[in-house]
Order: C-alpha cells, then sequence, then structure tokens
C-alpha cells in the first residue's frame, strides 16, 4: 500500500507537467492572414489560379485546431480565400467592415475558441498587433500565403504555398 502512494506521488508532478507542456499557451488561437494571390491593381479582383491553389491548401491546414469562426471582408478575394475553409467546417463567414480594427477584435475576442481572420495587406498587422501578437512590418502586393498565429502572448508565422 505505500508502494503503491509513494509510487502515485513520484507520478503525480510527472504527469502534471505532460499535460502542462501539451496543452501549450493559454487562451485561445488567433489565426490572422492577408487575402490570397490576386492580379495588382484592381479594386475588387477575383483570386488567381495560385490563390485558388493556396485557398484550397489553408482548408486542409487547420487538421488539429480549426477555426470555430471566420471572419472577412466583403471583397471577393477574402470571401474566397476563406471558402473551401469554410465549406470543409460548415461555417459561414462573418463579413467585417476593415477600416474598424478595434470592433473587429471586440467582435472577435467575444468568439469562444480559434478564430481565423482574412484581412488585407494594409490591416493585417494593425489586427495582429490589436490580438496582441507582434506586429508584421508592412506587406506588399507579393506578400501572399502569410498566416500569423497568436497566442497567449506568442506569434507564429508560417506560409501557404500553393
Amino acid at each position: 500500500m505505500k508502494i503503491a502512494t509513494l509510487v502515485a506521488a513520484c507520478l503525480l508532478p510527472a504527469i502534471t507537467a505532460c499535460a502542462t507542456a501539451s496543452s501549450g499557451p493559454a487562451g485561445p488561437a488567433y489565426y490572422v492572414m492577408r487575402h490570397l494571390d490576386t492580379p495588382a491593381g484592381e479594386r475588387d479582383p477575383d483570386l488567381t489560379v495560385d490563390g485558388r491553389r493556396r485557398a484550397d491548401v489553408l482548408a486542409e491546414r487547420f487538421g488539429h485546431a480549426p477555426p470555430r469562426a471566420i471572419y472577412v471582408s466583403d471583397f471577393k478575394r477574402t470571401r474566397q480565400t476563406a471558402a473551401p475553409l469554410a465549406a470543409k467546417l460548415g461555417l459561414t463567414p462573418k463579413v467585417y467592415d476593415p477600416a474598424d480594427t478595434p470592433a473587429l477584435v471586440a467582435r472577435v475576442k467575444a468568439d469562444a475558441g480559434p478564430v481565423l481572420i482574412v484581412g488585407h495587406s494594409n490591416t493585417v498587422p494593425d489586427i495582429v498587433a490589436a490580438l496582441g501578437g507582434e506586429r508584421p512590418g508592412p506587406l506588399v502586393h507579393e506578400d501572399f500565403g502569410d498566416v500569423w498565429t497568436i497566442r497567449g502572448g506568442t506569434t507564429e508565422r508560417a506560409k501557404i504555398e500553393p
């Protein structure tokens, strides 16, 4: 009986440490990305062939921690970027005003669980910073496919390849 108690006392800290390490940083995950590939110089273009390919890849990216909500601006390129993932997850993207980052962030923080936001080159840095992530540098037209994950004060950047 005493040996079992001693073994349990020794194993409990190890089990607790493993559980803590596997749960990762505290808090919900926020995924922020710019819409995918578009031609330059058009006001509301469709995604290019590469953009559509990346959107399909994006739909497969979130196997273990998919978003429970997706936010898009009311432009074709953001809606088309999110469409394959939204269809796969059975979600209807929520439209936000890209000119009102504080309102977007308030809505996102009110959602439970992981959230994906599809933005624009001029909005993504502000959104990442407002969600507590490390602000990315300015984005140029060719900057497509990056996804910033903000969780528990840490920021990770990954690339979606076509």
